[in-house]
């Protein structure tokens, strides 16, 4: 039975799967977690632990990070809300968040909709209003034309506004997919069936959730000796972890083999289900702009965003998908069916940067621009087997096995602990009071400088 502080550190834990918390604030937690309980770590552990926690902002004199310790929300529909309940006079009171549920502005745009008897749906300004006999033939003849049309438009316009809700928090929930996989999706109660698991799911996602950095190297490696000591406990206790859990967003080889095949094939379809959602997401943005598919540089009119993000949530789906495809032991699926991973577009100015200190493009790019798009694979439009792949490969001198594209990630090494730097736009920054003056005023945005907020002058 946890005490009241170690539950409430427990849920604070819990809370950051859907945050994004530096990681060093997420290790200062989890020693508070420990102690809270009276746990006496291990040497390796309290050291990994205190390495990070001593840059937590809680240790640090300033305690403030020019970052944004959530992700972007979608601007809710409350504005709408609020005018719609000034026209409609049987539409009742609404809570403070209604604006950001889409059951809600869907429910609220049906009922208004009652009063000027329009039907959900019924949009076209030129066909879909009525007329004066129409109007008084409904009960409403004493609503002026100027009244009813200012009604259907609001109407018209909050159906648009629901569907950009709609739309944005399904970005923003492949968003963290694709940087912490299942990890916000978990429930408290699978969360907290084991501290041990816990406190590895939690800093594991924070390093997931970790800002990218401008650069043309590599990026951060997610998994580092905080998450190696971490680990480690897990396999000191092996029967008491939740490695179920743990499999939401660590899908390697010694944690799937801890969990049932029941909860393996359960993981599966949810993964299935991912990758149908997001390859729709990658197929609406190539609808609306096809990109240059041979080099992936970014060029005017490409969301790439929406790409970017949609892109590495699709490598991360497929990535758990065939960790856990290895681990039923069905390996001829992939003999059929072994979709190719999606790269990212580059911006032109970080392609230019490669060329010019001796590199070029990613021979990734190469075989991804032989192979079948994904959203055709998926729908049995085009036939992508692990041969084709294979071969593609092979023509462009990349190793399908080391390169994940015919199984699952390898294995990590763990590298050392470096703290999160202050990123703006993501370049680094030394100072976060710095870092938060040059994001007011606009410095490595690609836009048009403008003078920092007053605060920050």
């Amino acid at each position: 039975m946890l005490s009241p502080s170690a539950e409430q550190l427990l849920r604070d834990l819990h809370a950051s799967l859907s945050q994004r918390k530096r990681p060093e604030d997420v290790a200062r937690l989890i020693q508070d977690l420990y102690a809270a309980q009276g746990t006496d770590l291990d040497p390796a552990t309290e050291e990994a632990l205190a390495k990070a926690a001593e840059h937590s902002l809680r240790n640090l004199w300033h305690g403030y990070t020019s970052m944004l310790e959530d992700f972007a929300r979608p601007v809710g529909a409350q504005r709408q809300l609020a005018r719609a309940k000034s026209l409609f006079t049987s539409l009742p009171e609404l809570p403070a968040d209604a604006g950001d549920d889409p059951a809600r502005i869907e429910a609220v745009i049906r009922r208004a909709g009652e009063e000027i008897r329009r039907s959900y749906g019924q949009n076209d300004f030129g066909l879909d209003r009525l007329n004066r006999a129409e109007r008084t033939a409904a009960g409403i003849g004493e609503m002026s034309k100027r009244q009813y049309n200012k009604r259907f438009r609001l109407l018209r316009r909050m159906e648009a506004k629901l569907a950009r809700v709609i739309h944005e928090q399904h970005r923003r929930e492949v968003t963290m997919t694709g940087k912490g996989a299942l990890a916000h999706a978990l429930s408290y109660e699978l969360f907290a069936t084991d501290t041990d698991s816990a406190a590895f799911i939690a800093y594991i996602t924070a390093r997931g959730y970790m800002r990218s950095v401008f650069t043309n190297g590599s990026q951060r490696q997610v998994y580092d000796e905080v998450a190696e000591a971490l680990l480690q406990r897990l396999r000191d206790a092996p029967g008491r972890a939740c490695w179920y859990a743990v499999a939401h967003v660590y899908p390697k080889a010694e944690v799937l083999a801890h969990v049932s095949d029941e909860d393996l094939a359960r993981l599966l379809v949810r993964w299935n289900g991912v990758l149908r959602q997001v390859a729709e997401l990658l197929e609406d943005a190539w609808n609306r702009h096809p990109l240059e598919r041979d080099t992936m540089i970014v060029r005017r009119g490409d969301d790439s965003s929406t790409w970017n993000q949609a892109a590495q949530a699709w490598n991360t789906a497929r990535a758990h998908w065939f960790a856990l495809i290895e681990e039923l032991g069905q390996h001829e699926i992939l003999d059929r069916f072994c979709p190719g991973k999606v790269p990212r577009l580059m911006a032109s100015d970080v392609a230019y940067w490669h060329r010019m200190s001796g590199g070029g493009l990613h021979p990734d790019t190469y075989v991804w621009a032989e192979l079948p798009l994904p959203w055709e694979v998926l729908r049995g439009e085009k036939e992508c087997p692990r041969s084709l792949v294979e071969s593609v490969c092979a023509r462009h001198r990349v190793d399908p096995v080391a390169g994940a594209w015919t199984t699952a990630r390898p294995t990590a090494k763990a590298v050392s602990f470096r703290r999160t730097p202050e990123l703006v736009h993501g370049v680094s920054v030394a100072d976060p009071l710095m870092a938060s003056a040059l994001r007011s005023a606009g410095v490595f945005s690609g836009k048009n400088k403008r003078a920092a907020a007053q605060e920050w002058l």
